[in-house]
């Protein structure tokens, strides 16, 4: 059994013993699972009001250009999406792939105004030494990777954290759905962007090590405000569609399986200069063999990730990669692969439960409407 004290601290491990809350090892990090509230309150409160998740584990790193070419360009050797069209103030979810097409993470860049032939990058714990091994041994020559190990990272999620943020800082409303500024925040440099993981309204804000104890607390001293834990950060992510890696996505599923296809810029497929191209541009023209879908039980029965999915014969067709109950819809929610024959919205099929095949259907996602400002 894994020792919480052996584990890598954020810098609000302190905090989060201080408010209760259950710390649990992932990816190598001590983290909060749930606090008193409760994974189910936990959930509801962050669809009705604001919760403030640490989201510090991930990795954050500034991707700066050697030369005059357009630092977007150059990461677009690594990526499918249309970075060098990235404007000042926006950022842009993509995907780091490998040359088969597979997915090695999905993540997040930025470009924030002023900060020149520069890339504000953040990628998932898991996958932060990898990546950015990978990112910086490819580029090498073209672009430096600096790691922001001195910063931390927390999301702020809920149809209330605009009217929350603006007390602390006037830009808040300024933002958009995945606009990003640099903003003074109780007199310290953040890096915000209205995004999130949630379906929720929201921002992250990336703030320095020494600095988020005060930024959190001064934020759940907000009555708006409860500190939310990984629990309920699975399953609002679920509610809403959105992949969790290593799950819905890995090295062997490309972005046309994994339902991503949006994230192929257009500008890219005319290109076809991205790593796993040829495979990725086939799946494009003629359809992969299988597809990412959501997945409707007929019963309250939740079936969870390595679930088997069958046909009506009970012959195997894909499993699913996540499942839990949704507070929000009252019910069980599943997202898994099946073959692409089984892959249209109303399909029939069954989830191999405990060795019973229980009664499902494919549906759309996701699960729970999402509420950005856009």
């Amino acid at each position: 059994m894994t020792n919480i004290e052996d584990l890598k601290k954020t810098p609000l491990f302190a905090l989060h013993q201080q408010l209760g809350g259950k710390m649990v090892p992932f990816t190598g990090y001590a983290m909060p699972v749930q606090y008193p509230l409760g994974i189910m309150k936990e959930h509801q409160f962050t669809r009705e009001a604001c919760g403030l998740f640490d989201v510090s584990h991930m990795g954050q790193a500034f991707l700066k250009g050697l030369d005059d070419e357009d630092i977007g360009k150059v990461f677009e050797a690594l990526v499918p999406g249309n970075i060098s069209g990235l404007q000042p103030g926006r950022l842009r979810y993509t995907l780091l792939l490998n040359d088969e097409g597979g997915i090695r993470d999905d993540m997040m860049a930025t470009r924030f105004e002023g900060a020149e032939n520069t890339l504000y990058l953040v990628v998932n714990a898991a996958c932060k030494d990898a990546d950015f091994a990978h990112i910086s041994e490819s580029l090498a020559g073209k672009a430096k990777l600096d790691i922001l190990d001195d910063r931390a990272l927390i999301a702020l999620q809920g149809p209330k954290t605009e009217e929350v943020l603006s007390r602390l800082w006037g830009g808040a409303s300024g933002l958009t759905f995945m606009q990003a500024a640099i903003a003074d925040i109780m007199d310290v440099e953040c890096f915000v962007s209205r995004s999130g993981y949630t379906g929720e309204d929201g921002y992250e804000i990336s703030v320095p090590n020494e600095r988020v104890d005060a930024l959190a607390k001064a934020l759940l001293d907000f009555p708006e405000v409860e500190a939310i834990g990984l629990g309920a950060r699975d399953s609002l992510r679920l509610e809403a569609g959105l992949c969790l890696y290593g799950h819905d996505i890995d090295e062997t599923t490309s972005p046309i399986e994994g339902g991503l296809s949006w994230a192929v810029a257009k500008a890219r497929r005319e290109e076809k200069n991205f790593p796993g191209a040829a495979r990725i541009m086939k799946e494009l023209e003629d359809g992969p063999s299988r597809l990412r879908v959501g997945i409707k039980p007929a019963t309250r029965a939740p079936a969870r990730e390595g679930t088997d999915i069958v046909d009506h014969n009970g012959a195997k067709i894909g499993v699913v990669t996540s499942g839990g109950f949704g507070p929000s819809v009252n019910g069980p929610v599943t997202m898994g692969y099946v073959a692409s024959d089984f892959a249209d919205e109303g399909t029939e099929i069954g989830l191999l439960v405990r060795g019973k095949i229980l009664p499902a259907a494919v549906c759309a996602l996701p699960f729970y409407q999402k509420s950005y400002k856009r």
